[in-house]
Formats: structure tokens, C-alpha cells, sequence
């Protein structure tokens, strides 16, 4: 079927794009009511081989496995409509793009859309977005500037993935749901944003709109947790040796990296973070009632609500410690129940991701803490421009790239995919810029 579809939903024709564990459940998702037809695209490449193939096999059915009874009904399938390898083809017959790819490839995937071409799109969803993302991809829209809404989530909205031994990819097992998801749009008076509002809180997730997209991508907690967790000298040694790490990711030392150092390297980050988004006209998050309310809390008799109301205006070194106390609670799920021994749930014993050759034998630096680099970068880049010194930020950064260039040197480049060594983040950095100077 290839006319153009009239749409009666709230998001119209719907492509997503990107292939992933999250894409197949935002895909199941939008097809209970929310969409017309549903489309899915990938970059060409063995995983979209692998795709089209078992969609040929499968009648094009998605498939979403959640675990647990409270949101056991958000499991289902979806049906696609279209299924593109790469963007050569891509028909003008979608209202609401959704892209559900890392945020390093936004820049790549709206100019290779070209937007102008596809004069029915109205609406961009990022789910994955960082801070500027939206300014970013403001910045490609070129002549669709202004008929496209562009809506950033602060992230996404579920702990979603493969199963390891499943032999599909067209099924995603989630296992939680976030508790709370922020949205704000590009456009002042968007309509779209409150329908994005209430097909999140169809799915049982509270859903606040903010004002300004700066805002609502700043409300990503792993900005604020993965740099300093991930990013230090115990767990980097983790994360790039090749022997079996029997670490973990939220233990304190030496099980894990959460010492006194790694704590204030969180906060330092943190006070950085706000006072450059404040910057951009943005508030920035009271650290510890994000991580407690928003995230997971912990019994009040272990953090008082006067301390976690307060936290913004206490002195760092008492700040410290109430994160610290809240990271050494979280060891255990303080809310699961004991076993006939008295012990709760090892809620802290996730390992790390490390290194990995993949089946060409080039190595793989793993996502954590990959991306949270690439997203400290982009962040350090506009923060320079503006004058805004970051020496937390600089520090972190400067340590990740230590570490990966002496393990290229240890390998040679030769062993790495050539993308690793490109480097966009100043081409990002000048067209956010230049966006938020033609937006003033």
C-alpha cells in the first residue's frame, strides 16, 4: 500500500527508527490505539539483514514481553506496515517520526531523512535525547523548521532488552517501568506534547510537561550517576581488561566504585550540570530527591524528607554524605522481602559490561561508559563556548580518553571500527550554538 493515508490518531502514520530493544516496545506500544499505520527503519547492516529476515518469517509482527502482574498488560505485539533497510526509500506518507537510536546518531539520521522531502511529518519524538539534543536537531530541520515539532523525553521510558539466548529479535523483554517521564516541546503552543502526555500515562507512567527542552533532557539521571560511577580509575580497569571482571557496577569498594571520591565527583558534576543549564534558562534537579522520588527511594528512616526537601541548600560535604547514605542503602532492595534468613535482594550486584570483539574481531568499547563520555563532551563543548568552566567535567573526560587510547595503543587501531576515532562533538557543539543565538 503506497497512497497516502489519512490519519485519525494522535500520532498518525508512525515510523520508528532505530531496531532495538526500546523500538520494539515503543512500537507495541503506539500500535493499542495511538497510531495508523506503524513503520520501522534501521541503518543497512547485519542486524537489519537479520531483521528483514525474520519479519518475512514472522508475518511483520513485533512482539513485547513484560514482566510482573502490575504491567503485565502492556505486553502485546505490534504490526508493521513498512519495514525500510536504510533511508533511500522512505515514502511521505508518515505524520510522527520516533527515534529510538542513541543520541550520537540524531545528526546523521535527520539529514539523511531529508525532511523537506516529507512534507507530512509534523512531529519528531526523541526518546533517548541528551541536553541539546532538541536544539540539535532543531538546527537540521533546514526548511522544516517550524512545521515539525520536535518533543524531547528526559529518557526512555523503560528498562527494556534482549534476552540473552532468545533466538528473535523482533521480542523485547521489559522488566520496569520509569515511574516518571518529563517531555517539553520545541514549539511554544504544541498541542502534540499533551497528547504525548497522555499516551504516557496510558501506560501507567506519570508524565510532567515542561517549557523548555533543556529542562526536561536535563532530568536524565544517568547524567548525573554514570559519569562518576563509570568513569574513574577501579572501574575503568573493569571495563577494559579482558579477563572476567567479578565486580560490580553499585557496590562500594572493593566490590565496587562508590567511595568518599566518586560521591563528590557526583556532586561536583552535578553542581557543574545546573549552573551551565541554568545558562540555557533551564532549573536544574534536586540531586537527591530525583534519585529518591523519581527513581528509587529508600525508607525514611534512612534519609528524612526535611534532608532530601532541603539537599539544594545544605554544604557539599553534608550533601555527600546523604548520597553516600543513600548508595549504601540501595547495597540492598530495602523494599523487597527478606528471605527465611533475613536477607533482601543484592540490589547493587550488576556487573560490568566490558570489552567485547565482535564477530569481525574488532573490539567493542562497551555503551556505559561510552555514550556517557560522548555525552560529557558535548556538554563540556557548549559549556566552553559560553564561557562556563567545568573542571569536574574536564577531569572525567580527560580520564576516559587516557584509558581508551591505552588500550588502542595496547591493540593497535587496526582492532577498532573506524567510527570510535570520529569525532562530531565540535560540529554539535557550533549548531546547537547557533541555534540558541537565532532563537534569542
Amino acid at each position: 500500500m503506497h497512497e497516502k493515508i489519512s490519519h485519525f490518531s494522535a500520532f498518525g502514520n508512525t515510523l520508528i527508527i532505530g531496531a532495538g530493544p526500546a523500538a520494539i516496545q515503543v512500537a507495541v506500544n503506539v500500535s493499542q490505539g495511538w497510531c495508523d499505520n506503524l513503520g520501522l527503519l534501521n541503518r543497512k547492516g547485519a542486524h537489519t539483514n537479520r531483521l528483514k529476515k525474520e519479519l518475512k518469517e514472522n508475518h511483520s509482527i513485533l512482539t513485547s514481553k513484560v514482566q510482573g502482574e502490575k504491567y503485565s498488560h502492556l505486553s502485546g505485539e505490534a504490526r508493521l506496515t513498512r519495514f525500510y533497510e536504510g533511508f533511500e526509500n522512505v515514502e511521505d506518507i508518515w505524520q510522527t517520526i520516533i527515534l529510538c537510536t542513541p543520541s550520537d546518531s540524531y545528526t546523521d539520521i535527520i539529514n539523511s531523512l531529508r525532511l523537506d522531502s516529507l512534507t507530512e511529518v509534523k512531529t519528531i519524538l526523541l526518546i533517548s535525547p541528551d541536553i541539546g539534543s532538541n536544539l540539535l536537531v532543531n538546527s537540521r530541520l533546514k526548511k522544516s523548521q517550524g512545521r515539525i515539532d520536535v518533543i524531547s523525553f528526559s529518557n526512555y521510558y523503560a528498562a527494556t532488552k534482549f534476552e540473552s539466548g532468545n533466538p528473535s529479535i523482533l521480542t523485547c523483554f521489559t522488566k520496569a517501568f520509569k515511574k516518571r517521564i518529563y517531555i517539553a516541546s520545541s514549539e511554544d503552543n504544541s498541542t502534540t506534547v499533551f497528547d504525548v502526555k497522555r499516551f504516557m500515562e496510558s501506560l501507567g507512567i506519570q508524565c510532567t510537561v515542561l517549557g523548555n527542552p533543556i529542562e526536561a533532557e536535563s532530568r536524565n539521571i544517568t547524567t548525573y550517576v554514570h559519569p562518576p560511577f563509570f568513569i574513574n580509575q577501579f572501574s575503568l580497569d573493569q571495563i577494559f581488561s579482558k579477563e572476567v571482571s567479578n565486580k560490580y557496577m553499585y557496590k562500594i569498594y572493593p566490590e565496587g566504585p562508590i567511595t568518599q571520591h566518586s560521591i563528590r565527583a557526583m556532586v561536583s558534576l552535578w553542581w557543574e550540570i545546573s549552573g551551565f543549564i541554568q545558562n540555557l534558562g533551564a532549573k536544574p534537579i534536586n540531586l537527591l530527591k530525583f534519585l529518591n522520588d523519581d527513581n528509587y527511594p529508600v525508607h525514611e528512616n534512612t534519609l528524612s524528607r526535611e534532608d532530601i526537601e532541603n539537599f539544594m541548600e545544605l554544604e557539599q560535604i553534608k550533601q555527600e554524605y546523604l548520597l553516600y547514605i543513600r548508595y549504601s542503602s540501595l547495597l540492598i532492595d530495602p523494599f523487597s522481602t527478606p528471605d527465611a534468613n533475613g536477607k533482601y535482594f543484592d540490589f547493587s550486584a550488576v556487573p560490568y559490561k566490558q570489552v567485547y570483539q565482535d564477530p569481525n574481531g574488532k573490539w567493542v568499547v562497551p555503551r556505559i561508559p561510552l555514550e556517557d563520555y560522548k555525552k560529557l563532551k558535548l556538554i563540556y563543548g557548549l559549556a566552553h563556548k559560553m564561557n562556563h568552566p567545568m573542571p569536574q567535567t574536564l577531569a572525567l573526560i580527560e580520564l576516559f580518553e587516557k584509558k581508551l587510547n591505552e588500550f588502542v595503543q595496547e591493540n593497535g587501531e587496526d582492532s577498532f571500527e573506524p567510527k570510535i576515532f570520529t569525532d562530531t562533538t565540535q560540529n554539535d557543539v557550533d549548531a546547537i550554538f547557533d541555534e540558541m543565538e537565532r532563537g534569542k
